[in-house]
């Protein structure tokens, strides 16, 4: 016998701060002291975890060699023996693909109640309020009796979804998890209240905030040998706040959002007083004081004037909270810096910790830092499957599914470190992704082609295999697949032969690595039950079945295969409730963050809520709540929040504000109390920020001019690059002398190259269709030859009609430019090639000026007429004058016969399709092209000196244009008003 027979229902509580799985022990030994050893064997417990079942296990088999009570999560009470008449419950896919089935066919008939791209976040949303439903004993028929008042148009939508749920509670067919959940504690009370158990039976570490959890505990309180033990009771509240709290909004004060107020109801509903409850154990709180200040701090809002009462008569809180420290981190990255370094310091000195917070962001921003040591910590969340190898494998073979793979989609399959891991060449494949990606893939299209992956295959001599490997690639990510919708079951089995092919490699059976280690494992389950429950999946588009595989992968969690560091732990809320540890560093603690905002329900308001009985949006709030008064009154404590996040300033957290607005107002040694805190907060930060400054200061980079050997200087350039060594030249000791050229996007985009392509190749058609002459219909063959060059060169819709507008803008002007060019010269050569030798006196007797020109004319007596297009604007006479020597320089090439037997040049021009069009020409005459050869000499020779540097953005036409080298010369460590620094390079 555990218990001595008692007149009502046995209720316990641990106080705030205690450890409570060693209260629990502790309590359950004291009772059981001068009993056989069997006796332990006899009691059964319920927790409220798996995780917490573990620990208790843990913790009784370190006590000492004995029998173990039974243990065991409360939502394994359907696993009872008694209770196998139920029928099995539903899995929570199934229930959520048969309501997006029903709300599928529902849209159908009334598409004006929500798009269907809501059909599974509707479908996970209207399953939560069913099992909500369920758990609080709430019928349909109370729902569709509420009291719409002015939502009559909104609750009329809410009525049309509601309806698809009331099948669900018509009986015992297709019971949920949470109906049978139900089901089973009222079978359980009715078999009690005539047979109850002979042994001992305890709730522990439950608030009872969902209804069926709440029965259960009423029923086991009831018992003759059973108990309910809740978790951290506030006995420091006065009576007269309990008595307010517990008849809430009759006295104005709200009530659910506080954090006692769950345990403070179930005790009411078993005719207790909270503040009679008595103590499960006979270990202390760590710090009864702090528990006094915490309890004051967060007082229901209505009697927060009891602080200017009790606050002075707390006394010196300096030893209450010398072992609390607040962080005050000017950025996230800051606060995860400095929580890791005192997590490291726990693990060196042998101390346990716990980081507790609802902010997945944050804590994984922690086990990044901590990385750097090697230490894991023990995240009991696990990992969501669609973050581990196989999920994120699986997410982009979903992905695939949709349409063939983008040039950037089909490198993330090829280089994933799952892909080709079934054969021993991973190597070889890892080469050839590689040799893919720059030969073919940058600086191509945006969706390659087939052909094309084998062309490329073709060519590469030194590699016979890669052709069966180029062939590979392309039947599993470029083949086209069935559009349609499909079977759910037909998906996911396209889906997985997809991944397992894509994992084992050409020729190779199995999946390669993708099953293989524990997180692969628990992803083959996941997709294996999809495959059970696709029955009720209904048709699927391939996008449709992307977005339900994607939601599927997120939900599911993986544990880490690695195992984690014993003593540092990351724990959630409902974890750090029942746990202790040495040290609990709560973090994050900003409003929005701890607590949460609470989402947006789309069916009930909060009003109508409250009047069927579900849960109202303050209830999680206390919850959240309670979980921060239990852990900051542990014995070391560290509160944890950054000023900013990645967008704006942050709010604290409504309890951290209190408690600071508390200890700042009660008295001056409470003020000075705070400071301490934040001071011990603050050395953490500077340690942090230690952490990341370098070892000595390091100088920032000077303007660089380099000045290499003259036979290492370039001994050919084109006719832009002339432009390019006037504006920057260390672009051209880049690009030529060190023979460094910028990587291809790989992620291609409608930018001003491929705008510059798509117009050249526009005009070139255009001339060539009208070398006889001008049509009267000139702007529409000019506007036909457009859409049909740009459907060829340009594979983005929006881009294509967005360039095609611009151009039926400028179209009749470019035909009047036209008329007026032919009656001047003739078409003669389209984007033509050349090449001139030059020598630079007394310098170098051999330098080649290259150049295509876009178009060349000829007048009637036998001249050229030389012609640039622009897709912008037309260069200024300034910019033309000192920096823009293109067209100048054509001249001086086809003077030379560069461009073949003509020589004369009469005209050059720039013709600008940007904005409204613009013309820039001059007439040519020999003096000026003498003046332009000389100038080049000039050029040439100067950076044929030895002296001469290659400045990094000499002369750039604006600012803000980056340079291809930039990062090369490291700029933005200097800026143009930096001298440059000449510097001897090369041998």
């Amino acid at each position: 016998m555990l218990f001595e027979p008692a007149p009502r229902p046995r209720v316990f509580a641990t106080p705030l701060g205690v450890d409570f799985i060693a209260a629990l022990i502790d309590g359950i030994e004291t009772r059981l002291a001068g009993q056989p050893p069997e006796a332990l064997a006899r009691v059964e417990i319920y927790v409220n975890t798996a995780r917490m079942q573990r620990r208790l296990t843990a913790q009784f088999a370190a006590r000492r060699a004995s029998f173990l009570p039974r243990i065991l999560p409360v939502t394994d009470l359907a696993g009872r023996p008694d209770m196998a008449g139920l029928p099995p419950a539903m899995s929570p896919l199934r229930l959520r693909l048969q309501l997006s089935q029903l709300i599928a066919k529902l849209l159908e008939k009334r598409p004006d109640l929500a798009p269907r791209s809501a059909l599974y976040p509707l479908a996970d949303s209207l399953a939560d309020l069913m099992g909500e439903m369920q758990e609080e004993r709430v019928s349909p028929d109370t729902v569709r009796g509420l009291d719409v008042g002015d939502h009559a148009q909104h609750w009329q939508r809410s009525q049309a979804f509601l309806s698809i749920v009331a099948p669900f509670f018509a009986g015992d067919d297709s019971l949920t998890i949470e109906a049978r959940h139900s089901a089973v504690v009222d079978r359980l009370a009715r078999t009690w209240e005539t047979a109850p158990p002979d042994h001992p039976v305890i709730v522990a570490g439950s608030t009872g905030s969902r209804g069926s959890t709440a029965r259960f505990m009423a029923a086991v309180a009831r018992l003759p040998q059973g108990a309910v033990v809740l978790p951290g009771l506030d006995y420091d509240m006065p009576s007269e706040v309990w008595q307010g709290l517990m008849q809430g909004r009759t006295v104005g004060l709200g009530g659910e959002d506080h954090p006692q107020f769950r345990l403070g109801r179930f005790a009411e509903t078993l005719g207790m007083l909270p503040g009679d409850v008595p103590v499960w154990s006979g270990i202390e709180p760590p710090h009864p004081l702090r528990n006094r200040l915490i309890s004051l701090a967060l007082r229901p809002a209505p009697v927060t004037d009891q602080w200017r009462e009790e606050g002075p008569g707390l006394g010196d809180l300096t030893p209450a909270v010398a072992d609390l420290t607040l962080i005050e981190a000017p950025t996230p990255q800051a606060e995860a810096t400095a929580i890791a370094l005192r997590l490291r310091q726990a693990a060196e000195t042998g101390q346990t910790a716990a980081l507790i917070s609802p902010d997945r962001t944050l804590t994984r921003q922690v086990t990044a830092a901590l990385d750097r040591w090697n230490i894991l910590p023990d995240d009991s969340a696990g990992q969501p499957i669609s973050l581990t190898a196989p999920g994120r494998l699986l997410r982009h073979v979903a992905e695939l599914l949709v349409a063939p793979a983008t040039a950037e989609a089909l490198l993330i399959l090829l280089k994933h470190p799952l892909s080709h891991s079934g054969r021993d060449d991973r190597g070889q494949h890892l080469l050839r992704a590689r040799d893919l990606e720059l030969e073919m893939l940058r600086g191509g299209g945006p969706h390659p082609q087939r052909q094309d992956l084998i062309g490329w295959a073709s060519g590469r001599r030194g590699d016979p295999g890669s052709t069966d490997w180029a062939a590979w690639v392309a039947d599993l990510a470029l083949a086209d697949r069935p559009g349609g919708a499909l079977p759910l079951a037909d998906h996911v089995a396209r889906h997985i032969a997809v991944a397992e092919a894509l994992a084992a490699g050409p020729g190779a059976d199995g999946a390669g690595a993708l099953w293989a280690r524990e997180d692969g494992q628990a992803a083959e389950r996941l997709m294996r039950a999809v495959a059970e429950d696709a029955d009720a999946g209904g048709l699927l588009s391939p996008a449709e079945y992307r977005d339900l595989i994607s939601a599927v992968l997120d939900d599911a969690e993986a544990r880490n295969p690695v195992r984690p560091h014993a003593r540092i732990m990351i724990w959630g809320a409902l974890e750090a409730r029942v746990q202790g540890a040495d040290l609990m560093i709560l973090a994050g603690l900003n409003e929005g963050v701890w607590p949460s905002a609470p989402g947006a329900d789309p069916w009930l308001n909060r009003a109508m809520r409250a009047e069927a009985g579900l849960r109202l949006p303050d209830r999680q709030i206390g919850l959240s709540a309670h979980d921060f008064q239990q852990a900051a009154a542990a014995r070391e404590v560290w509160l944890s929040r950054s000023r900013r996040d990645a967008e704006a300033e942050t709010v604290p957290s409504r309890w951290l504000n209190r408690l600071v607005n508390l200890m700042d107002g009660t008295s001056p040694a409470s003020r000075a109390a705070l400071a301490d805190m934040r001071r011990r907060g603050a050395d953490w930060l500077a340690l942090a920020d230690t952490l990341g400054a370098p070892a000595a200061p390091v100088a920032p980079a000077l303007r660089p001019s380099p000045r290499p050997p003259v036979s290492a200087r370039p001994g050919r350039l084109s006719v832009t690059q002339i432009e390019k060594l006037v504006r920057d030249p260390y672009a051209i000791y880049a690009l030529k002398i060190l023979r460094l050229r910028p990587l291809e996007p790989l992620r291609q985009a409608p930018d001003a190259r491929l705008r510059g392509t798509a117009l050249h190749a526009i005009l070139r058609r255009f001339v060539e269709a009208t070398r006889s002459g001008l049509p009267d219909d000139a702007e529409d063959l000019f506007l036909r030859l457009a859409a049909e060059a740009l459907r060829k060169e340009v594979p983005w819709p929006v881009a294509r009609r967005l360039w095609q507008a611009r151009l039926e803008r400028i179209a009749p002007w470019f035909v009047a430019g036209e008329r007026a060019r032919r009656g001047f010269a003739e078409p003669y050569l389209l984007e033509v090639a050349g090449e001139m030798r030059l020598p630079v006196p007394d310098v170098t007797p051999d330098f080649t000026l290259g150049g295509t020109a876009d178009r060349l004319d000829l007048t009637p007596d036998g001249a050229l007429a030389i012609y640039d297009y622009k897709t912008g604007s037309v260069p200024s006479a300034d910019q033309e004058r000192y920096f823009n020597k293109q067209l100048w320089l054509e001249a001086l090439m086809a003077r030379a016969g560069a461009f073949g037997e003509v020589r004369d040049v009469a005209r050059i021009a720039y013709v600008g399709l940007g904005g409204g069009g613009g013309v820039l020409s001059h007439d040519v005459s020999a003096a000026e092209i003498d003046r332009i050869g000389r100038e080049l000499a000039a050029l040439l020779a100067r950076y044929a000196d030895p002296a001469t540097g290659y400045t990094a953005r000499r002369a750039m036409a604006e600012l803000r244009y980056a340079g291809d080298y930039d990062h090369l010369a490291r700029y933005g460590e200097w800026d143009e008003t930096t001298a440059p620094t000449p510097e001897e390079v090369g041998p």
